[in-house]
Formats: C-alpha cells, sequence, structure tokens
C-alpha cells in the first residue's frame, strides 16, 4: 500500500504542524519542503550573496546537503521565512529540488510532505491532497506569538504585513505558484484550535484512503 499525503498552503496556516501529525499516525515519514527554500535563503545570505540573484540562489540549492536542514532554530526565524519567500520564486532553485522533493514523495509505502506546490507539481499523483489556510490575521497572530514566545520582537503590524506580503509573493510567482489543487479538500483552520484541525485533517484522509481501497 502507497499513501502519498500532500498539504499545502500558505504561512501560519497551520500545515506543518498538521503534516508532521499526519505522519505520525499513518506511520509515514515527513519532509517540510519549506525547510528546504529556507535552508537555501539562508545559504544565500550566510555566503553573503543577494536573495535577488538567482544563479547565486541555484548555485546553494544545487549544493544543499541534508545536514543544512538541521539547524530548526536557524531556519525558524522570520529572516529564514522571508528569504525562502523571495529564493522559492526562481525556475533554477526550483528545478534544483525537485527531483529531491519528488524521490522522498516516491518511497516506498509512500510519505507526508507539506508545501505549496506538493499536490500541483511535486506530487499530482498523491491520494490525499489538502489545502490548509486561515484568515491572514490569524495566521499573523499565530506566528506573532510563535516568535515572542522565543523573544523575537516584532510587531503585530509587521507580522501581518510579513505574512501578507508573503502571501501575494507566493501565490503571484510565475514558477509553481500556490494554488489549491482541483483535488485538493480545502480546510480553513481561522476557527479551530490544532486538534480540531488536526481531527478534519484526518477525516480528509480517511476519506481519500476509502476512495482509493487504501
Amino acid at each position: 500500500m502507497t499513501l502519498i499525503i500532500a498539504v499545502d498552503g500558505p504561512a501560519a496556516s497551520g500545515k506543518g504542524t498538521i503534516a508532521a501529525r499526519l505522519a505520525q499516525t499513518y506511520g509515514l515519514p515527513h519532509l517540510d519542503t519549506g525547510l528546504l527554500y529556507r535552508a537555501v535563503g539562508m545559504k544565500v545570505l550566510e555566503a553573503g550573496g543577494s536573495l535577488d540573484d538567482e544563479a547565486s540562489a541555484t548555485q546553494a540549492a544545487r549544493g544543499l546537503d541534508p545536514a543544512d536542514l538541521s539547524d530548526d532554530a536557524r531556519l525558524t526565524t522570520g529572516e529564514a521565512g522571508e528569504a525562502a519567500s523571495r529564493v522559492a520564486g526562481f525556475v533554477g532553485v526550483r528545478a534544483a529540488l525537485l527531483e529531491l522533493q519528488q524521490a522522498f514523495a516516491a518511497q516506498a509505502g509512500g510519505a507526508v510532505l507539506d508545501g505549496r506546490d506538493i499536490g500541483t507539481v511535486i506530487a499530482p499523483e498523491a491520494q490525499a491532497k489538502l489545502f490548509v489556510t486561515a484568515a491572514p490575521e490569524v495566521r499573523a497572530t499565530r506566528r506573532w506569538k510563535q516568535l515572542t514566545a522565543r523573544g523575537i520582537e516584532i510587531s503585530f503590524a509587521d507580522m501581518l504585513a510579513d505574512i501578507q506580503r508573503r502571501d501575494d509573493r507566493d501565490a503571484g510567482r510565475g514558477s509553481a505558484p500556490m494554488v489549491q489543487a482541483e483535488d485538493a479538500v480545502l480546510l480553513d483552520t481561522t476557527d479551530m484550535g490544532i486538534e480540531a484541525a488536526f481531527d478534519a485533517a484526518r477525516r480528509i484522509v480517511e476519506a481519500a484512503r476509502a476512495k482509493h481501497d487504501l
């Protein structure tokens, strides 16, 4: 039995937490593909490059090592998120990371991947597809609480502006823009806590399993 679960959606929608819980529930490996782009963006910055330089970003993507994903503290910063959104629009970067992501999805037994284009580009054959979203103000509040809890100072107004800027960039990029796959189920977590959101996600996956006789 192969079960691929694609979880897409904008920043701070809850997709990462939901994807991780689904992976644990179904005993599948999980890949937060956003970490790949965050790692690429941070490699560019650490090398003194510009996030507007596609050649530098593509080179960083081609040289990406799994060890680059191990520094969670560095990759979960607002700076890393902004860097990821900037470099993710480059065709060369997406091409360099495509094979890695598709190989992960093609593992025996399946996998859970979350990101912006899993159900449309990386794993269009996924048996279960979710598009997780929430109102921008709610997503900004979630991310603001996460960052301030870690001692990172940022105003809510700046956090909301950052969320909206990243949404516009992700949806408007020419290469693999963030869109809901036609066969993905929309899960709006605006008025949900994590337990309710996960339960809704699990029911979506169970319906997909029944449909595909898995």
